[in-house]
This record gives C-alpha cells, sequence and structure tokens, in this order.
C-alpha cells in the first residue's frame, strides 16, 4: 500500500485504492515524466539495435558482434547490387536492341512495302524517316530471298556484316549504310536526299546481284 505524507506536521495518511491511483496518474503526467518516455525515434532505434544483436556468430557476442551484422548486411547488399547489374540488365539490353531495326519488336511488313513507305517519306522530304525505312527495306528483302537471318535483336551493322560476306563487292556500301541507318536512329543526325539515293542504289543493286554462297561457305570454314 503507498503512504502520502498529508502535511509536514501531521498524521500519515492511507489513501484507498482509487485515491492511490488518481494520485499516482497525476504524478506521473507532469512534465518531468513526459520528457523523460522513449519517443519513436528511441524505439525504432532499439528494434534495429535488437534485430543487429540477433545476427550473432556463436561465441562473439558484444560491439564485435555488432559490427560482424553490420559487415554481413554490407555484404548482403553488395550481392544483391551485383545480381541486379548481372541479371537485370541484360534483359533491359535485349529489350532495347529488340527494337534497333525493325522500329518495333515485331514489324511484318514486307519488303515492299517498307520501300513504299520509304518512298513516301523522301517525297515528304522526310529524309531521316526516308534512310531509316530504305534500310529496313534492304534487310527484309535479304531475308526474304534467304540470303541473310534477321532475328529479333538483330541490329544493322549485323545485318551489313553477313550480307557482305555474300555480296563482297558491297561490303564498303553496306557498312556506310548501317552508320547512316545508326545515325538516324540513335545519334539524331539529320539526313537528306543523297543518304537516301545511297541507300536506294544499294537497294537496288542488291536486288540484281546474285549471292556468292560459296564464298559464304568458305568465310563460315574458315
Amino acid at each position: 500500500m503507498v503512504s502520502f505524507t498529508a502535511g509536514v506536521s501531521g498524521p500519515p495518511l492511507t489513501p484507498d485504492d482509487d485515491t492511490a491511483r488518481r494520485w499516482l496518474t497525476n504524478e506521473l503526467s507532469k512534465p518531468e515524466y513526459a520528457s523523460a518516455r522513449p519517443n519513436w525515434f528511441d524505439l525504432v532505434s532499439q528494434r534495429i539495435a535488437e534485430w543487429f544483436g540477433s545476427l550473432h556468430v556463436k561465441g562473439v557476442g558484444g560491439p564485435s558482434g555488432l559490427w560482424l551484422a553490420v559487415i554481413l548486411a554490407a555484404i548482403v547488399l553488395v550481392i544483391i547490387v551485383l545480381a541486379f547489374l548481372r541479371y537485370g540488365r541484360p534483359r533491359l539490353n535485349r529489350r532495347r536492341s529488340a527494337d534497333r531495326l525493325g522500329g518495333e519488336v515485331a514489324d511484318t511488313r514486307t519488303a515492299d512495302e517498307l520501300r513504299a513507305a520509304a518512298d513516301r517519306a523522301a517525297a515528304q522530304g522526310d529524309w531521316s524517316l526516308a534512310v531509316l525505312e530504305r534500310f529496313r527495306a534492304i534487310a527484309a528483302s535479304l531475308a526474304e530471298r534467304t540470303v541473310i537471318s534477321v532475328r529479333p535483336g538483330t541490329t544493322a551493322h549485323e545485318v551489313a556484316l553477313e550480307a557482305s560476306v555474300v555480296f563482297p563487292a558491297e561490303g564498303a556500301p553496306l557498312r556506310d549504310a548501317a552508320d547512316t541507318f545508326d545515325g538516324a536512329r540513335y545519334l539524331g543526325r539529320p539526313q537528306d536526299g543523297a543518304a537516301h539515293e545511297r541507300l536506294r542504289a544499294l537497294d537496288e543493286r542488291l536486288r540484281r546481284a546474285t549471292p556468292q554462297f560459296a564464298a559464304n561457305a568458305e568465310a563460315v570454314a574458315q
């Protein structure tokens, strides 16, 4: 039972239970008691410290165990970052590379449709689009003739490299056409009628040329 003194010289006073609880509540509600209570930051810090303290190795305790827990947590974080760099970025790169040549992941237009699109863009003076569509027409035409294989993710320079094996005389123009395509598509380089005419003339020469598959087979064998 809690006993309180009613005055300096008066007799001790023994309150009943309800009165004692009321006096205790009033006492604890004073500002000096409220300021001593832990705030949310104190509680969170305590929980974090308890969690780190639970990550200890048998036989290791105290500050050393806490530092070991911090080191282990840092190692886990590094592993997560490395896993993202190793397995996350390639998926993004594959998604971007699928858009490199066709403009869409799956461009089902035929070579003739792409040539018509290039001609329309050229007639409107949109030389950048005309260059892009003309190179796509070249790639589609070679794929339709089964001269090369164009898959999602195939780049313009891969088209030029594969085509130059069976059309060795057009190797330099093909590389130039791939550079022109990449410049228009990714670097925003302005194009003109002369650039489109070079690709159009290359397209016409390749349509008339006979692929040298024997040279292709020899190159593969080497």
